[in-house]
């Protein structure tokens, strides 16, 4: 295949376009670069990949990369995390519409002109705020009431745009809902207005900001809430193997699945488990934030049908990830200090 994928130059890029690229299929890659910069990545001279840097939300621009596309990968878009759910409210809804427009427009003239096949959206677990069956099967969010942040809302509007583009040009999607994904390459641009520029890892997600935390020496931890939510952490690279699998598979098409691991882990198991990573057999003290308007007690997706499905599942442990994770932080952690010492 040759595929478009928006927000190429982002975190979860960094293991999709590699894991497309090894299955032998063509990407062109799109960013604006705005959160990341430009990464260094081992693909980039890749024969089989292009990258053009501009906005997701130019749907001319869009329609110029999809016109010779067989699906196009819509991973662009602003992040919200548990403590910018509530400080990027409106962002996070009116700016993910507006590339989220751009993109089906862009889509459903490539498929118009015959030759676009489909669209894959990638959605969020945080669609399931509302869910009261666990683990929470994907049909789920025509029972529930609606998400209550506005992330979580624009997620479940996203996957209405395919519904919608389906109806009336029958474009054909694949919704994919990933949760808690976690790997390298999870930063953002230095801090603007300061002096040496020093490096702000991303806090999107509960394993890089407990970890970062503990490793620059906070004690006692702090843990939002009461630390008993429960969440799948997936490694990215496992979320980008169920992306591809998806693709490739035609009993995808206008289908949803819950890209998740299936283990739920507690915050505060997590905090605990990195704490003795970090400082070994020394005793784990921490102390507990106010929650968050948003902190869902449990999030854990169904998995099975994607199991069943695509032949997926999410095959990295906690462990797995921390080996990984914590030394690449401790890098970059030690990266914003000098960044900071020679402001």
């Amino acid at each position: 295949m040759r595929v478009l994928v928006t927000g190429a130059a982002g975190f979860l890029g960094g293991y999709l376009v590699p894991e497309l690229l090894d299955a032998g299929h063509q990407v062109v890659g799109v960013d604006n670069l705005a959160t990341y910069g430009r990464p260094r990545r081992s693909f980039d001279g890749h024969p089989a990949y292009r990258f053009v840097t501009g906005d997701a939300t130019d749907a001319g621009l869009l329609r110029a990369l999809a016109a010779d596309c067989d699906q196009v990968v819509a991973a662009a878009g602003l992040v919200g995390g548990s403590s910018s759910l509530q400080e990027l409210a409106f962002d996070l809804l009116a700016l993910n519409e507006r590339i989220m427009a751009a993109t089906f427009e862009a889509a459903i003239d490539a498929f118009l002109d015959g030759h676009l096949e489909r669209i894959v959206i990638l959605s969020s677990s945080l669609v399931y705020e509302s869910a009261t069956v666990f683990p929470t099967p994907e049909d789920a969010t025509r029972t529930n009431p609606p998400p209550h942040s506005t992330f979580g809302f624009q997620k479940l509007s996203s996957e209405y745009f395919a519904q919608g583009a389906f109806e009336q040009y029958r474009l054909p999607s694949t919704i994919l809902r990933l949760s808690n994904v976690v790997g390298m390459g999870e930063r953002k641009l230095p801090e603007p207005g300061i002096r040496g520029g020093e490096l702000r890892l991303a806090l999107n997600n509960a394993v890089p900001d407990l970890a970062r935390r503990i490793i620059r020496g906070e004690d006692p931890v702090h843990v939002v809430g009461r630390g008993d939510q429960v969440r799948p952490y997936t490694h990215a690279a496992d979320a980008a193997r169920g992306i591809r699998l998806a693709m490739e598979s035609d009993r995808a098409r206008n289908e949803v699945f819950n890209i998740s691991s299936a283990e739920g882990t507690t915050v505060l198991a997590l905090a605990e488990r990195i704490w003795h990573r970090v400082h070994g057999e020394e005793a784990f003290r921490y102390t507990t934030d106010d929650a968050p308007a948003y902190d869902v007690p449990i999030r854990i997706p169904d998995t099975r049908k994607a199991e069943a499905v695509l032949g997926w599942k999410a095959t990295t442990t906690i462990d797995q990830m921390l080996d990984e994770l914590l030394p690449w932080i401790s890098e970059e952690s030690a990266l914003a200090v000098v960044g900071r010492e020679g402001a």
